[in-house]
């Protein structure tokens, strides 16, 4: 029987080394190399490995997995759709996880992929259209992912 895959990015983390030069020894293996002094650069001692953060599960972070930047946070907000027809409906939910450039939250609303809508918050710090790029449904609720249509100077979550 094949083992089953884990999802992508559960508990690994990959090393990017664009800025170091290796200099491996006449017959040496890749693991020794690095565990050797023979780096230009910061001295590596040991390989290293790192897991991901493990995140709260919940029906958002089933979704927040997609994003791989998803860092977790609680915002209240109030969140407003306006639909083409001219009939507005909104509702107070709390933004669970963001990156620099999106926001995914939960939501009774009737979304769909690229509704836009207006999310503020309660001191008025926030308050900004976005773009539904998302939407995941669980059991009857549904997880929401948007993106910002333009830049958040006071966004907490930063590249």
């Amino acid at each position: 029987m094949r083992k089953r895959a884990e999802p992508f990015g559960h508990e690994r983390a990959s090393v990017f080394l664009a800025d170091f030069r290796f200099r491996f020894p006449p017959g040496g293996d890749f693991p020794n190399a690095l565990a050797s002094e023979k780096i230009e650069g910061p001295t590596l001692h040991s390989a290293a490995a790192a897991s991901s953060r493990k995140l709260p599960e919940n029906f958002v972070s089933k979704l927040a997995q997609f994003f791989p930047n998803a860092t977790p946070v609680r915002i209240p907000v109030n969140l407003t759709r306006v639909n083409l027809g001219g009939g507005q409906f909104s509702e107070s939910t709390v933004i669970e996880f963001g990156t620099y450039k999106e926001v995914l939250f939960s939501s009774a609303l009737p979304l769909e992929f690229a509704d836009k809508l207006r999310i503020q918050n309660p001191d008025g710090t926030l308050d900004i259209d976005v773009s539904v790029v998302a939407v995941q449904y669980d059991c009857g609720k549904t997880a929401v992912a948007a993106r910002f249509l333009k830049d958040v100077p006071n966004w907490i979550v930063k590249p």
